[in-house]
Protein backbone atom coordinates (compact mmCIF):
# COMPACT_ATOMS: atom_id res chain seq x y z
CA UNK A 1 0.00 0.00 0.00
CA UNK A 2 1.19 3.57 -1.21
CA UNK A 3 2.02 5.80 1.82
CA UNK A 4 -0.07 8.73 2.08
CA UNK A 5 1.21 12.17 1.01
CA UNK A 6 1.58 15.33 3.04
CA UNK A 7 -0.95 18.25 2.03
CA UNK A 8 1.44 21.01 1.41
CA UNK A 9 -1.19 24.08 1.98
CA UNK A 10 -2.22 21.82 5.32
CA UNK A 11 1.66 21.94 5.85
CA UNK A 12 2.43 25.67 5.46
CA UNK A 13 -0.48 26.98 7.86
CA UNK A 14 -0.19 24.63 10.82
CA UNK A 15 2.45 23.31 13.41
CA UNK A 16 2.71 20.69 15.40
CA UNK A 17 3.74 21.62 18.99
CA UNK A 18 5.60 19.67 21.52
CA UNK A 19 2.42 19.11 23.56
CA UNK A 20 0.59 17.50 20.58
CA UNK A 21 -1.63 20.38 19.99
CA UNK A 22 -1.99 21.96 16.38
CA UNK A 23 -0.74 25.32 16.09
CA UNK A 24 -2.68 28.05 13.70
CA UNK A 25 -1.86 31.94 12.96
CA UNK A 26 -5.19 34.08 12.80
CA UNK A 27 -7.09 35.77 10.08
CA UNK A 28 -7.12 39.44 8.96
CA UNK A 29 -3.25 39.80 9.05
CA UNK A 30 -2.82 40.36 4.99
CA UNK A 31 -3.66 43.56 4.43
CA UNK A 32 -5.64 47.36 4.93
CA UNK A 33 -3.97 47.72 8.54
CA UNK A 34 -4.39 51.07 8.47
CA UNK A 35 -7.42 50.95 9.74
CA UNK A 36 -6.78 48.56 12.35
CA UNK A 37 -5.55 49.48 15.93
CA UNK A 38 -2.05 48.56 17.12
CA UNK A 39 -3.77 46.54 20.20
CA UNK A 40 -6.16 44.43 17.34
CA UNK A 41 -2.48 43.90 15.16
CA UNK A 42 -0.71 42.81 18.15
CA UNK A 43 -3.20 40.27 19.32
CA UNK A 44 -2.90 38.89 15.94
CA UNK A 45 0.82 38.03 16.30
CA UNK A 46 -0.01 35.81 17.98
CA UNK A 47 -0.71 31.74 17.51
CA UNK A 48 -3.48 29.92 18.85
CA UNK A 49 -4.29 26.46 19.28
CA UNK A 50 -6.86 24.38 16.54
CA UNK A 51 -9.75 23.83 17.54
CA UNK A 52 -11.02 20.37 19.15
CA UNK A 53 -13.37 19.99 16.79
CA UNK A 54 -11.03 20.52 13.96
CA UNK A 55 -8.16 18.93 14.78
CA UNK A 56 -8.82 15.19 13.43
CA UNK A 57 -9.07 16.30 10.23
CA UNK A 58 -5.87 18.92 10.31
CA UNK A 59 -3.77 15.78 11.38
CA UNK A 60 -5.26 13.61 8.69
CA UNK A 61 -3.66 15.83 6.16
CA UNK A 62 -0.63 16.43 7.98
CA UNK A 63 -0.21 12.57 8.59
CA UNK A 64 1.07 13.72 12.11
Amino acid sequence: MPKQKTNKSAAKRFKLRKNGSIKRYKQNRSHIMTKKSAKRKMHLRQGTNVSKADEKNIRTLMNA
